[in-house]
């Protein structure tokens, strides 16, 4: 068991910012917690990683609770919050062994762990530049040594990839899911895209309740797909698909590429749609279910909670 909470509640004043959230995380991998601005994603972080006493609540770390021993539990955190604690007068190996000392890794483990750090996080020929002198890539680079140089079994990042650009996105997204072979990575985030991407199962806070808590498939299926798409080398006129019972809607993306809207079971509909390409020669190459968009499983479940 990695990481663990119990009925964990905070209220700030006379209002509850979370209630009762209970997750439990035994595997490496990056597992996503999602949620809108305001939904109780940052309470719970720092609770998580020791930043903020729970109102109500347990936390365990590696089998550790963190109220009853917060020392031993805080070594198995790495914490990379949506800001970078960065020092940016300091050089990169400079600022790394400080992270280390502060993090009590012992003196004669410090240069290994330093190099450690920076080969898998790819800043190893950048170690006497300032940090003030990188590009907001690179300082996202050394953001995720810092929380990883002490080996953790837990590692916690806040929105890692906002505001780096294409090319920083992709190579960010690469470094997390290295570093997720040998770390539990609990990568919180507001972009539903991005989760998506980075993560296999997702656990998604809104109002301050769990609402959703399981794989990135049961998330992906959880509204039913009822449009599915189909890619034939000689596609057929709208009116003739419309003539196929069951489908009630046409959309030409391009002229070999079509999704169709149905009623009823997506099987039938298939079996038909197939039956219908041998027939009149259309030479189905592709046809699948149009899962439906993140964005609206994200404004159902919210609704549901809402309501």
């Amino acid at each position: 068991m990695i990481l663990k909470t119990e009925h964990l509640s905070h209220k700030y004043g006379s209002n509850w910012a979370i209630r009762d959230i209970n997750m439990e995380i035994t595997y490496p991998g990056v597992i996503g917690l999602l949620g809108s601005n305001g939904a109780g994603k940052s309470t719970t972080m720092n609770i998580i990683c020791g930043a903020l006493n729970q109102t109500e609540g347990d936390v365990y770390i590696n089998g550790i609770n963190l109220r009853q021993a917060p020392e031993d539990a805080r070594k198995e955190i790495g914490f990379l919050p949506q800001v970078p604690p960065l020092y940016p007068d300091l050089t990169i190996d400079e600022y790394l062994i400080y992270c280390a000392e502060l993090r009590m890794v012992s003196k004669d483990k410090i240069k290994s762990a330093l190099e450690e750090a920076k080969e898998r996080c790819g800043i190893a020929h950048f170690s006497s530049r300032l940090i003030k002198n990188l590009s907001g890539g690179y300082r996202q680079r050394v953001g995720i040594a810092q929380a990883i140089i002490h080996k953790p079994k837990l590692v916690v990042l806040d929105e890692p990839t906002n505001g780096l650009d294409p090319n920083q996105l992709i190579e960010a997204r690469k470094l997390i899911r290295e570093i997720a072979e040998t770390h539990t990575i609990l990568l919180s985030s507001h972009i539903l895209s991005e989760i998506s991407l980075l993560c296999k199962e997702i656990i998604m806070i809104e109002s301050g309740r769990v609402v959703f808590s399981d794989s990135m498939d049961a998330f992906n299926n959880y509204v039913q797909a009822k449009s599915m798409l189909m890619r034939m080398d000689h596609p057929p006129s709208t009116t003739e698909l419309l003539k196929i019972n069951g489908i009630n809607s046409v959309e030409f993306l391009t002229d070999k590429q079509v999704r169709v809207y149905f009623d009823g079971s997506h099987d039938d509909i298939s079996v038909r749609l197939v039956e219908a390409s041998v027939a009149g020669g259309w030479r189905l190459q592709e046809i699948h279910l149009d899962k439906g968009l993140l964005d609206d499983i994200f404004k159902q479940l919210s609704i549901q909670v809402a309501q």
